[in-house]
């Protein structure tokens, strides 16, 4: 009878959790270290695609499927909802490109 109680009130103090929701239950992959001896440009560009490929597809998630749904203002809210920086606008550019250009 104790154990019951017990277990009873153990199982009212357990600390609730928000349901996720799509943007809170992206995994990202490992990070791998960038080839050396690169120009400075090239990391710059790379890292630009990258983060213009996460902010893309976490829009894509959350419903958006035309580049114009996608206003430079929304790219940022998203960059800050899935904990990145936010993007300048030839990153927010190149996000609208890959939401075009991502259905071939």
């Amino acid at each position: 009878m104790a154990s019951a109680a017990l277990a009873a009130e153990h199982r009212s103090k357990a600390p609730t959790t928000p349901a996720p929701t799509a943007l809170t239950t992206l995994t990202t992959l490992p990070k791998k270290p960038l080839p050396a001896g690169r120009p400075r440009e090239w990391y710059v560009s790379h890292n630009r695609r990258l983060k213009a490929m996460r902010l893309a597809i976490a829009l894509l998630d959350t419903g958006v499927h035309r580049p114009e749904q996608a206003s430079d203002r929304r790219i940022r809210t998203t960059a800050e909802q899935i904990g990145v920086r936010p993007p300048s606008r030839a990153t927010c550019g190149m996000v609208r490109s890959l939401i075009r250009h991502g259905d071939r």
